[in-house]
């Protein structure tokens, strides 16, 4: 009883983050260049019952499951057109590289939402979190009448899964993504923004999926408790 309790406690728990998940792109629905999120399950361990060599048998006994990590679709998606001079999408895959001018940090996005920021006399590209957009050769985009001081960089990993979110629609690799590259003739849209990667009729089903999960494992939790209560009444 005790096992069925944890198990079902842990269940409701990580039912829980895949809510939190969904909230947060719901929470996106409406921001440009947004990646939807997926939580991702997998299963603890499992033991052999009745069994104390452990050797596998028919009967099995799990100990619930738990969030193992959390996926970004990465997939560019439909465009909206803007009346943003300094408004670009990225017509296939690629990010567009950013600078903070405070630590020198670089982050990723598909968010071209940029707009112009003056450092003493210039102006400068950047973003909505007033991060540099750099140019091809990786240095700050100077704005002169109007004017880019150097085409705008498209970079690109070899592999995407597992890169950190950084929180403002920004991105940092990890190890196994590689090194950034310049991609190549990367085609830009300008006046165009992407929309919100959030498929409003699939977050709804998973809204549903993990809240219906969780009641499942919470009348577990209070079924369990019922037993070892009426257990323990028993012993007495």
């Amino acid at each position: 009883m005790y096992t069925s309790f944890y198990t079902a406690a842990r269940g409701a728990m990580e039912e829980q983050k895949k809510l939190d998940v969904v909230a947060n792109n719901f929470a996106n629905v409406n921001n440009y260049g947004y990646k939807s999120k997926a939580a991702v399950f997998s299963d603890l361990m499992y033991y052999n019952l009745n069994n104390y060599r452990g050797d596998d048998t028919p009967m099995k006994s799990g100990v619930g499951i738990v969030v193992e990590k959390t996926d970004t679709d990465f997939e560019p998606k439909g465009f909206v057109p803007s009346e943003g001079d300094y408004d670009y999408a990225i017509v296939e895959k690629g990010f567009f590289m950013l600078r903070s001018p405070i630590t020198g940090e670089i982050t990723y996005t598909r968010n071209g939402h940029f707009s112009l920021s003056k450092r003493g006399t210039d102006f400068y590209l950047v973003n909505d979190t007033g991060n540099f957009v750099l140019d091809q050769n990786r240095n700050p985009i100077l704005v002169t009448d109007g004017e880019l001081s150097g085409d705008i960089g498209v970079y690109g990993f070899d592999v995407l899964d597992g890169m950190l979110s950084v929180g403002d629609n920004e991105f940092q690799p990890v190890q196994k993504n590689g090194a950034p590259y310049l991609i190549p003739g990367a085609q830009l849209k300008d006046h165009t923004l992407e929309m919100s990667g959030v498929d409003t009729a699939q977050e709804i089903t998973r809204m549903i999926e993990a809240q219906r999960a969780y009641s499942l494992a919470l009348r577990m939790v209070t079924t369990s408790d019922e037993v070892m209560g009426t257990i323990n009444t028993l012993r007495q």
